[in-house]
């Protein structure tokens, strides 16, 4: 039996298309504009992340949205290669305005640390 999904890409809902997709670009991903979505290009395999406007989002979703202020849906992960990219990662993402949540550390065997983004979406970062 083949499996039926030959692409997978994950749609994250944004208050501001443009603040987002330049938050992406200062953490030094590849950033790109389709249509009304951004486009964030992720690893090696260029894993993409789809910014969709808020009511756009809400449209396709036909419900309402998370209130990430106050609740976690998701849990986004990238891996580094080295403990040095986690760090660094995470000063760049205080320089471009936002927090981490979990400092660089030892997490159940792994090294790693958590941020959020512009929207409150969080995300970890993982030397496996």
């Amino acid at each position: 039996m083949s499996e039926m999904a030959t692409y997978f890409w994950v749609n994250l809902p944004v208050k501001e298309l443009e603040k987002s997709m330049e938050f992406f670009r200062a953490l030094g991903y590849t950033v790109s504009k389709q249509n009304e979505m951004g486009r964030v290009a992720i690893g090696e395999q260029n894993s993409p992340i789809i910014l969709v406007q808020e009511a756009a989002f809400q449209q396709f979703a036909e419900n309402g949205l998370v209130d990430s202020a106050q609740s976690t849906e998701v849990l986004l992960s990238i891996s580094a290669d080295t403990r040095d990219e986690v760090h660094e990662m995470c000063q760049k993402v205080v320089q471009a305005g936002e927090s981490v949540f979990s400092e660089p550390g030892e997490f159940d065997g792994m090294y790693g640390a958590g941020f959020t983004d512009l929207d409150g979406h969080r995300w970890n970062l993982l030397v496996m």
